[in-house]
């Protein structure tokens, strides 16, 4: 497996991406850092190897203004599998798959919906902060 990308149908722009870093020939090849995400959006996502005593300089962030219209959502499946639909801007299934161990699906837009496929998932999720609550947050797809 790849990273795999799912689309807009009425933009083109890339709405949401897997990827799982244990697929052999991925985990083979990834030499040093692999970047997953476009440098534009607001969720940044990367995969690294890192040899044994690699070291990273000791470092903080700084503050820096920075505007974000929507949250931007990330889960890292650390045990088990997640089936996930995959949504358009216009709320048109555009897409589906199952994430399992090592895997990480991202989602820039449009919207999507996720299924437990054993009783001991365990995901870690990321979103661009700050969250103002599912209200104000988040729309319903009716499934179709």
């Amino acid at each position: 497996m790849t990273l795999q990308q799912f689309k807009s149908t009425i933009t083109d722009r890339v709405l949401h991406i897997t990827y799982n870093i244990y697929d052999s020939v991925l985990l083979d090849e990834l030499e040093s850092r692999d970047d997953l995400t476009d440098e534009s959006e607001y969720l940044q996502c990367a995969a690294i190897r890192i040899p044994y005593g690699k070291s990273f300089q000791a470092h903080r962030h700084i503050r820096c203004d920075r505007t974000t219209d929507m949250t931007q959502e990330a889960w890292v499946v650390l045990k088990g599998a997640v089936a996930v639909d995959y949504y358009d801007e216009e709320d048109n299934r555009i897409g589906s798959k199952i994430i399992e161990e090592g895997g990480v699906t991202v989602t820039f837009g449009g919207g999507h919906s996720y299924e437990s496929l054993t009783d001991d998932t365990l995901v870690y999720e990321f979103k661009s902060g700050p969250y103002f609550g599912r209200d104000a947050d988040k729309v319903a797809i009716e499934n179709e």
